[in-house]
């Protein structure tokens, strides 16, 4: 059976399980993606935040196995669990950048040597939204998100829950100053990581009103990483580091806004990968 596009891009993340230096745990997204190279070369690579990963000592996470065909075999997985888990990722070396990525070829090397291949379809460089893409958005457009908020998944077939929403602020425009900006989308503990996409079925209307019919669009804007928040009490509260599972005493409900971390930012990994 042939998946459709939808369906492949709902194999693109992975839930992250972080055991903690203090005893806690904790959940998060992360997404596949490739980083191409000279020729057929590339470069596969997790992308997560930094605080998903953050003072983690085992981490771990579920891949599903592929057939001869190179299709997901669902309910057919091998958990994939890491000592040292922190120190195995590559931060962005900027500090206001919530980024980092964590290189598979090695992982993926080895389970072939075993005879297993994984189902780990990556989003491509060419999906990240530069310039020229982003001048060509309306400033308000539907946005999918991808991900496991409050650690919830399909643990049976190692699938994630995908939420819908909007930009709340023009991606074209860095949200104070900061190459981010805001999304209108229920973002919940465990969603920190998501990928934040354009995906358009069957037509969409670019920045000059133009309706494009056919065909489907897919562009890459960025990975959530954080949340305004307010407590039970009604004290705003502008969170910019949160969304893992952490015992808290003080109830805070998230007003669904997002801040994600434009998708740019994750080619700047590349030179410090090649």
């Amino acid at each position: 059976m042939t998946l459709t596009v939808a369906e492949t891009l709902m194999h693109t993340t992975v839930r992250l399980e972080c055991k903690l230096k203090d005893g806690n745990s904790s959940t998060g997204t992360g997404f596949f993606f490739s980083f191409k190279l000279d020729g057929d070369q590339h470069i596969p690579v997790i992308v997560t935040n930094k605080h998903v990963i953050e003072n983690s000592e085992i981490g771990s996470f579920v891949l599903t196995k592929s057939d001869v065909d190179g299709k997901p075999i669902l309910g057919q997985v091998e958990r994939v669990v890491l000592n040292n888990f922190e120190n195995l990722w590559i931060k962005h070396p900027e500090r206001d950048v919530d980024l980092a990525v964590f290189p598979m070829a090695s992982l993926f090397r080895e389970a072939e040597s075993k005879g297993v291949k994984f189902f780990a379809p990556p989003l491509q460089d060419d999906l990240v939204a530069n310039e020229k893409i982003l001048a060509d958005l309306s400033g308000l457009e539907n946005i999918t998100m991808i991900g496991y908020p409050n650690g919830i998944w399909d643990e049976k077939n190692n699938m994630p829950i995908i939420r819908k929403g909007v930009t709340a602020t023009s991606p074209k425009y860095d949200y104070n100053g900061l190459p981010i900006f805001v999304i209108d989308c229920a973002c919940f503990p465990g969603s920190s990581g998501s990928p934040v996409l354009i995906f358009d079925q069957g037509g969409y209307m670019d920045a000059r009103g133009n309706m494009n019919l056919g065909g489907n669009r897919i562009i890459l804007l960025g990975a959530l990483f954080a949340g305004p928040q307010h407590v039970a009490q009604g004290e705003i509260q502008t969170i910019n580091v949160p969304l893992k599972q952490v015992p808290i005493s003080l109830s805070k409900i998230p007003n669904n806004l997002g801040f994600v971390v434009k998708a740019q930012k994750i080619l700047d990994f590349k030179k410090l990968l090649v």
